[in-house]
């Protein structure tokens, strides 16, 4: 962004300069503070609000600028955050806006503290999808117990699948048997006898990510109990039938 504004400003700067001696000197000067306003502030503030806080290097890094309760920037947000960075950034080539990001655990800068906004990135880690479930051990994986299962375990687990074509064969097995005998120790019941220890790995992985899932998943709505439309009060044979109960029937008593 400060690329961009620069260079914008230095195109300006030379075409103002080639029609300074065209104009009155205050209106060449009141020209220049007006680019000069638009380059600094204008920019930002217009980039910013047309793109929910994103900026040409934003959107070249995967940044953007949201309020402090997770909604998008608001204009007001986005001209403090601007009127900030003429002094922070322009003025004092950027060495406020270090110091602060620094000390501030959520990395703001002073801009960014006046107008409640922090900058995220939209560019999260790619996490390696769950290896899917071996068939031939769907039955033992639906009755596994891994409460005694370790995060750190099933996460050594599913970096070496992810890793084991790369490796070499021989040094892949000895990594397969050693991980594979760490996670047996801690679940239950053992594998069938005689499958290969990457299987029973797939196994564990996909059973434990669809019970994490189904933990996640919220529970189905309760069924509500039948309502049963309003009956008429019950009358004793003979006993003439009450205007009130007449009209709460639908029916009207004969004259």
């Amino acid at each position: 962004d400060v690329t961009v504004v620069f260079i914008a400003y230095i195109i300006g700067l030379l075409l103002w300069a080639s029609t300074v001696t065209q104009f009155d000197t205050a209106l060449s000067a009141a020209v220049l503070i007006i680019f000069t306003v638009l380059s600094l502030v204008g920019y930002p503030i217009t980039f910013e609000t047309a793109t929910r806080g994103r900026s040409l290097g934003k959107i070249a890094l995967g940044l953007r600028v949201v309020s402090d309760d997770g909604g998008p920037e608001r204009f007001r947000q986005a001209l403090f955050r601007a009127l900030a960075g003429v002094i922070e950034i322009w003025i004092f080539a950027g060495g406020p806006a270090v110091i602060c990001s620094v000390l501030s655990t959520k990395g703001k800068r002073i801009g960014d503290i006046f107008a409640g906004t922090v900058v995220i990135s939209e560019r999260g880690p790619q996490l390696t999808p769950p290896p899917p479930m071996p068939p031939q051990l769907a039955w033992w994986a639906s009755s596994l117990q891994l409460s005694g299962l370790r995060a750190e375990q099933a996460e050594l687990a599913r970096q070496f699948l992810s890793r084991a074509p790369q490796l070499d064969p021989a040094v892949r097995d000895q990594m397969a048997y050693r991980i594979t005998g760490e996670v047996v120790a801690q679940i239950s019941p053992p594998p069938p006898p005689g499958v290969p220890p990457q299987l029973v790995l797939a196994a564990v992985l996909a059973e434990r990510h669809r019970r994490e899932l189904a933990r996640l998943r919220p529970p189905p709505p309760a069924a509500l109990p039948p309502q049963w439309p309003a009956q008429p009060a019950y009358q004793q044979p003979g006993q003439p039938v009450s205007p009130s109960s007449a009209d709460s029937s639908g029916l009207t008593p004969p004259s």
